[in-house]
């Protein structure tokens, strides 16, 4: 299976949940699926493909989805939930956006890899704490609850995925679920 193949991140768990299950089961699953979905909508592409920007009027690529989603669960979980966080994945000193931007060098495999490490790294911490938990964000010491952070992290990918589809068929034609 290459860095961007469906495995199991092509089945809906969502609705196999039955409709009474608990806040938490609920939190996990829908997020598992929007992470899911990103691994879906990446699939079957060369490197080329994951890095081209196919959208004239966009300098997003599908790498740099991958980038930032990997960048975001590292802040939102370690940084965040943990209050440990590791610093930043990618030099943000001139461009905050560079997970999106400086993906030139960039390989799926390797950019796959990394935000899979950071999707399990987050399970990790968000597993080992209750939806009450309190994490403070760096630098400013806002508080956020784990549930916060669980609904965030699900409409994060969410509205990156709808990015993701436009640029997907943009490159092959191939569209959504």
């Amino acid at each position: 299976m290459s860095a961007a193949e469906p495995g199991d991140s092509d089945v809906d768990r969502r609705f196999a949940l039955p409709a009474t299950a608990d806040e938490r089961t609920l939190l996990d699953t829908f997020l598992d699926f929007q992470r899911d979905a990103l691994v879906r909508k990446c699939a079957g592409l060369s490197d080329e493909q994951l890095r081209s920007r196919p959208v004239p009027s966009s300098s997003l690529s599908l790498l740099g989805l991958v980038r930032h989603l990997a960048t975001v669960e590292r802040w939102y979980f370690q940084g965040v939930i943990a209050e440990a966080f590791p610093g930043d994945l990618f030099d943000l000193t001139d461009d905050f956006d560079a997970p999106f931007h400086d993906v030139a060098d960039a390989g799926g495999p390797e950019t796959f890899a990394l935000w899979r490490a950071e999707v399990a790294a987050s399970r990790r911490i968000a597993a080992a704490r209750s939806l009450d938990a309190i994490g403070r964000t760096p630098g400013t010491g806002a508080e956020r609850s784990l549930r916060w952070v669980l609904t965030h992290m699900t409409d994060e990918y969410a509205r990156h995925l709808g990015q993701a589809d436009i640029l997907r068929e943009a490159i092959d034609g191939r569209t959504g679920e």
